[in-house]
């Protein structure tokens, strides 16, 4: 291991600069640290939350030099104590782990349901740096919780941002994987990428394999060591921490046996997702 990633595995413990809300269950945490600001586009870090848990979550910016941020659902005991804290307090960091998506040339596509929105925003500042404008396809239940829209819309344009809502309250009613198909046909990406529930991913996966398209996908597992050593977060033969989070087309069809349908609780047993 080198000493980089020592470095990056050790505990920081910076204070939060900013909480902001960005919809009634996700707010997004800001603070500085000089490993993190240096991640790459779908990039995660483990978060502590002190005297309480430390979770995974993906990097939703990054400015290489100092300043991170995340973007955190309540959805539980960890996070409902980090969404208590405020400006000013402590938290413990480390990271960034994992690998990245690729930046590709010439027309892409993406599609991020709920906090999976997170990495693709990282993702998409890139894309627009590189001259790269994407197709962006983005849903949620309620416009509520459809996050950071103005922003990916004043980065790809809104012509180029197709927004869905479960209850029809913004955009298309249905899963943002219903106007994929369409849009593979009238905008040929060379690229499709991912991230949000699994069971999106692996329709959106369907519609890649289907076409032909090469696709990466940022998954979510259950993490505990970040660095590939308890195991807990494995999908088929394949470590999400530090071969993924995130994989390709080819890597899902050789894990389709569990991808989208199994994946490990605390204890090690499977269960369905």
């Amino acid at each position: 291991m080198s000493g980089y990633r020592i470095a990056a595995n050790q505990l920081r413990t910076p204070r939060l600069e900013s909480v902001r809300t960005e919809s009634p269950t996700v707010k997004t945490f800001t603070f500085l640290d000089k490993y993190c600001a240096k991640a790459r586009p779908g990039q995660f870090l483990m978060l502590w939350i002190p005297g309480v848990d430390e979770i995974p979550l993906s990097i939703l910016g990054a400015d290489g030099k100092s300043k991170v941020s995340v973007a955190v659902r309540d959805v539980g005991e960890a996070t409902r104590a980090l969404h208590a804290l405020g400006r000013g307090e402590i938290i413990g960091v480390r990271g960034p782990f994992g690998n990245s998506f690729t930046i590709a040339k010439g027309k892409t596509l993406l599609v991020g349901g709920g906090t999976g929105l997170a990495p693709l925003l990282l993702l998409t500042r890139e894309l627009v740096a590189q001259n790269v404008k994407p197709v962006f396809v983005m849903g949620a239940k309620t416009e509520d919780e459809l996050l950071f829209m103005h922003e990916i819309e004043k980065m790809c344009g809104k012509r180029s941002v197709v927004a869905t809502t479960e209850d029809g309250s913004c955009g298309m009613t249905g899963l943002c994987t219903e106007p994929v198909k369409k849009l593979i046909e009238s905008e040929k990406p060379n690229m499709i990428y991912a991230c949000g529930p699994e069971e999106m991913i692996l329709k959106v996966h369907e519609l890649a394999r289907w076409n032909g398209l090469e696709m990466e996908a940022s998954l979510e597992r259950l993490m505990r060591c970040a660095i590939g050593l308890c195991g807990s977060c494995m999908i088929g033969r394949y470590r999400v921490c530090r071969d993924g989070p995130v994989f390709t087309d080819k890597q899902l069809h050789q894990v389709e046996e569990e991808f989208g349908k199994f994946k490990l609780d605390f204890d090690g047993s499977k269960s369905r997702i």
